[in-house]
């Protein structure tokens, strides 16, 4: 009887955030449902990851909604999966029993079936609770140990090995993946997931440990990974032939790239290894008949344009050209005998023939995350700092070791990426490194987080965080987010229910003006129904007048968050003029030049494509007399080392202040950056406000 290999698709979660920044519409996912109950996969990864953030905040739909309709469809044909940060849930704080418990139910309830559950540090002790809960209210713990690599240590010159210097040993060898998923199963662990996030294990080495996995543990193991760097496909084939269990795809249209290998490529190399899926791959062929519709209007709403895609093919109707049939053989024959670069280089072929991305060689030399390199590239761009990108990745050892070694996964991938980037704005300023710090860089090095895979120098967290020894999360200090009533809705509170109190924990920034729209679009909606009916007026349409001036142009295709400027103001070089979203992070646009704003072609929620021209700039007014200057105040200057928005201000004029006190919170790139005073003295002047946007030098405050 030949072998079942079981199918995970990811299509719906992963697929879609991989590829297209999670903008699948709950129409759109619809239009596939029908077709999902035949196919029966073993499991569909559907929630979690950026699924329930990306739905409130792009496309004002309601996660919980997402899930249950889903589960409305499917039945219980498929296991619906989610993707959780233990301790951490879908948020970035570290959450206590009694929310954890709560999500986990109410997940369970509306239709999820297994939650893979990991930690951003493989701090086993941060997924207990989650474990606990899932199996508690009937659902599959599966729980998945993080592949990373030791980072690519400086070669030592023959003096430096003559001083005794070395490198350190390595620490993520197969013995650590090892003890970890034997430490997970202990704890009651239903599967092991190597959860290989930035696709960055090559075939040998999965091979390799699968085969140690499934000899230290008895429970199923799945297989997860990524195909930018170019290994994804070879290293699955390798995990197939190796033994296990389960292995992540995605449907032919959203495969390969940044996601997961096409199942339609497994499905080949299993038929001829003699392994059945369990896959009706007639029902497959319908979803991705929706799919290739849905690519193009993602493509078109999410970057502005259509772009190539692979040939299409249906293994069932369409004949195996020759050519991809030889590299097939060359794969099996070699995965088969170990022969790992010859499965590799055939793997490759078959995915090149098909018209697959390309292996991205900048990604696998850097080996870190696609996702942290195009936040990072983002980030620099709204801080008009490209130049420094070389040198902010060549920061991401030094800052990653400094910092205990970290597996690059969120949220950690992001916190050590963006410290890197401050670091070589530091650099770049003739400032020490680490003098800019974001505060979530901070708790890691605390230990906030937990246990990081090394112990890190007391002394670099003294540097950092003020204090030598290691601090973990006190639970007890969590405070549960506000919940006021809306009198602009009626008088409702913001969250009703658990299910919205629980959006509203893991995500307050986003989840507070979501409910805040729903609930009070249901109370205009309820005022309006009562009110007596009245003839509607003719909508007035949106004149845009030819433009003349000069224009401010999206760098990046994103949402617009926030306008600061309207028709009239006078803006100057380097002026703030609008917020846009994308990637999840703020963006700053500002203006190249001065002079007048004359049209704004864009509203707040609008969703822009790069280059979409968002204002127009006129000429400036003659410039009137100018008014008497203030009495100038004396003093040292704190000012910006980065653009941001000010979230806090830690002292009011006429405070004290010591060198090295922290004085203003900056939030940028997603991260809040504590600003010290390098000065020590009285705060003579206050120049900006809590929740002003600044740019790069703007004075902060005046100390004297």
């Amino acid at each position: 009887m030949a072998k079942v290999l079981k199918i995970r698709d990811l299509t719906l979660r992963d697929g879609q955030q991989s590829s297209f920044a999670t903008r699948m519409t709950q129409a759109q996912v619809e239009r596939c449902l029908p077709f999902y109950k035949d196919a029966k996969f073993f499991a569909m990864e559907v929630w979690g990851g950026a699924v329930p953030d990306s739905v409130m905040r792009y496309l004002s739909e309601n996660p919980w909604t997402r899930l249950e309709s889903i589960k409305a469809a499917v039945g219980d044909v498929s296991k619906l999966t989610a993707l959780s940060r233990g301790r951490n849930l879908f948020g970035y704080a570290p959450y206590t029993d009694e929310i954890i418990e709560g999500f986990c139910r109410n997940s369970i309830e509306s239709g999820l079936g297994i939650m893979r559950i990991f930690d951003c540090l493989n701090d086993v002790d941060n997924v207990k609770s989650t474990i606990k809960y899932v199996k508690k209210y009937g659902g599959i713990a599966d729980c998945a140990v993080c592949y990373t690599v030791d980072p690519k240590y400086p070669k030592l010159s023959f003096w430096d090995k003559l001083r005794g210097k070395k490198n350190p040993d390595l620490v993520f060898t197969d013995d650590y993946f090892v003890g970890k998923a034997k430490e997970l199963a202990a704890l009651g662990a239903d599967m092991i997931t190597i959860k290989d996030m930035s696709g960055l294990i090559p075939p040998q080495r999965v091979s390799a440990l699968i085969k140690k996995l499934k000899a230290a543990v008895s429970i199923p193991i799945d297989f997860h990974t990524h195909c930018t760097p170019g290994y994804g496909l070879a290293s699955v084939y390798a995990a197939i032939a190796a033994g296990v269990d389960v292995v992540d795809t995605n449907c032919w249209w959203f495969g390969g790239g940044t996601g997961a290998p096409a199942l339609e490529l497994v499905y080949l190399f299993c038929q001829k290894m003699g392994i059945e899926l369990g896959v009706n791959m007639e029902a497959v062929a319908k979803i991705n008949a929706e799919l290739k519709s849905i690519r193009t209007e993602l493509n078109v709403s999410v970057f502005g344009k259509d772009k190539p895609a692979q040939k299409a093919f249906n293994p069932l109707t369409d004949a195996v050209p020759a050519e991809v049939e030889a590299e097939l053989n060359r794969a099996v024959k070699a995965a088969q005998s170990e022969d790992f670069a010859t499965l590799l280089a055939a793997a490759q072929a078959i995915e090149a023939y098909f018209g697959f991305p390309a292996p991205n060689k900048l990604v696998q030399e850097a080996e870190i995350p696609g996702g942290m390199y195009s936040n990072m590239v983002a980030q620099l761009q709204a801080l008009k700092a490209e130049d420094i990108l070389p040198r902010a990745m060549e920061l991401i050892p030094t800052v990653r070791l400094s910092a205990g070694l970290p597996p690059l996964v969120t949220p950690t991938s992001q916190i050590v990426g963006a410290q890197a980037v401050n670091c070589a704005l530091d650099e770049k300023a003739g400032r020490a490194m680490y003098t800019t710090k974001n505060n979530q860089f901070v708790n890691l090095v605390k230990g906030e987080y937990g246990k990081t895979p090394v112990a890190i120098d007391p002394e670099f967290r003294l540097q950092i965080c003020g204090v030598r020894e290691e601090t973990a999360y006190d639970i007890s200090k969590y405070q549960r987010q506000p919940n006021p009533k809306l009198e602009e809705a009626g008088g409702v509170l913001l969250a009703e229910n658990e299910k919205e109190e629980l959006l509203l924990e893991l995500f307050p920034l986003v989840a507070k003006p979501y409910l805040t729209s729903v609930k009070k679009k249901a109370y205009e909606a309820t005022v309006a129904a009562s009110a007596p009916a009245e003839k509607d007026a003719p909508a007035a349409a949106t004149v845009k007048q030819p433009i003349t001036g000069k224009t401010v142009v999206a760098p990046l295709p994103g949402k617009v968050i926030d306008i600061k400027v309207k028709v009239g103001d006078t803006v100057v070089p380097g002026q703030e003029v609008v917020l846009l979203e994308a990637m999840k992070m703020e963006n700053s646009i500002t203006a190249d030049f001065g002079g007048v704003v004359k049209q704004i072609l864009v509203a707040v929620g609008d969703n822009v494509a790069t280059d979409a021209i968002i204002l127009e700039i006129g000429e400036a007014a003659p410039a009137a007399a100018p008014a008497a200057p203030a009495a100038p105040v004396s003093g040292n200057k704190v000012v910006a080392p980065l653009p941001g928005r000010v979230i806090a201000l830690k002292v009011k004029v006429g405070d004290a202040v010591s060198a090295g006190d922290e004085v203003a919170v900056l939030e940028a790139m997603k991260m809040e950056n504590s600003i010290t005073s390098d000065y020590s003295g009285t705060v003579q002047q206050i120049c900006v406000a809590e929740g002003e946007n600044i740019a790069t030098d703007a004075v902060i405050m005046i100390i004297g």
